[in-house]
């Protein structure tokens, strides 16, 4: 393969568990017990240590954690112009658990919001890092505007016109990131892997055969439309999620319904969750036919704090090699840490632990990240 941006041997998806100052200080923000400002202090302080913590453990792309965040998705796309947040009857429905009662949806046409506060956000990671590794923000996928309930007719009686304005406001917000110094950024999908379900916890209509197919080809045409005519130097990756709440999830099936068409977006890189039975075989990935990106594989999870069998490791990163080169192929926890504020269920010490040992085994396969 020639030389190309593409993702760390060893890599992350972003979220950090937050630590006790932060949800002290948002806790004591809620209840107005200190101003914006003293919180903003706070996640200043906090971001920094936890920037020195990745950068002592070997990493090689350094985020904020989403410490400013309560969500992995909603902060980012309720600041969007256009849409707006709101509290639903009921939460999200996950394994044995329910998530706060939060959601988005179309309150106008949806455009580029040259104000949103995640721009900010990065400034200050990018000011931090100060080029000691690469500073990478992660933001939800354009696709996540497509799910049930968001959309509204009266706006957009078409949906085609609706796609357009989406990928457009995506579009021109990844270039803002770029004029603020990013080169490396992700989109975080969750849509993507509903629409493999054989089974979701989160219940929407059930779509017919043609439904699906429509919505499949939507989607990969969302995400290419919103890369379309950005910088070389701009490497840009997907993680694909399904579900992580509390140590919790939403969604079981593997890649094949939806493998063809995602491996059409214009991406060096795709996050694939592959740390247990519920994401199905490798053998999707003989549609992988690329010599422009990589697979990342998550085969470590992020929902517990117990270490994987290392030969285990090794003996599946052999067999996705049946289908992808491994100079192909690089390594990462399955989710981030902390998808909402709340957190997976492990420890600080845990979530450390694991990263380093994501970092140790891609040194042992690769020699180098």
């Amino acid at each position: 393969m020639t030389e190309q941006l593409r993702p760390f041997r060893a890599d992350h998806v972003g979220s950090l568990l937050r630590t006790e100052p932060l949800k002290k200080a948002r806790q004591q923000y809620s209840e107005g017990a200190i101003s914006e400002a003293e919180l903003q202090q706070v996640e200043d302080q906090e971001i920094d240590q936890i920037i020195e913590k990745q950068l002592e453990v070997g990493l090689k792309s350094i985020t904020d954690g989403e410490f400013r965040r309560s969500y992995w998705h909603f902060d980012f796309l309720e600041n969007l112009t256009g849409i707006e947040d709101y509290v639903p009857e009921i939460g999200l429905t996950f394994n044995g658990v329910e998530t706060k009662k939060h959601n988005v949806r179309v309150a106008g046409k949806v455009e580029f919001n040259p104000e949103h506060p995640h721009f900010e956000h990065f400034s200050y990671l990018h000011k931090q890092v100060n080029g000691r590794a690469m500073s990478k923000v992660s933001i939800p996928s354009p696709n996540q505007l497509f799910h049930p309930n968001i959309l509204n007719h009266d706006i957009y009686p078409d949906i085609n016109e609706y796609a357009k304005d989406v990928s457009e406001a995506y579009r021109q917000s990844i270039l803002k990131f770029y004029d603020l110094g990013c080169r490396y950024l992700q989109i975080d999908d969750v849509y993507w892997a509903g629409l493999a379900a054989t089974k979701q916890l989160i219940k929407n209509r059930e779509r017919t055969e043609d439904e699906k197919a429509e919505a499949i080809k939507l989607a990969a045409k969302v995400v290419n439309d919103a890369l379309a005519d950005l910088p070389e130097d701009l490497l840009i990756t997907t993680h694909i999620c399904r579900g992580n709440y509390q140590s919790s999830w939403a969604i079981t099936g593997g890649y094949e319904p939806i493998a063809k068409e995602l491996f059409t977006e214009k991406l060096q890189g795709f996050f694939l969750e592959y740390d247990d039975n519920r994401s199905g075989d490798f053998e999707p990935l003989r549609h992988f036919n690329r010599d422009d990106a990589y697979i990342v594989l998550g085969l470590f999870t992020s929902k517990t704090g117990e270490l994987e069998n290392k030969q285990n490791i090794l003996d599946r990163l052999d067999e996705a090699t049946k289908y992808v080169s491994k100079d192909q192929i690089c390594l990462s926890p399955q989710c981030g840490f902390a998808s909402t504020e709340e957190g997976n269920i492990l420890s600080e010490e845990d979530q450390w632990r694991k990263l380093s040992y994501v970092i140790d085994t891609a040194k042992e396969v690769y020699g180098e990240l």
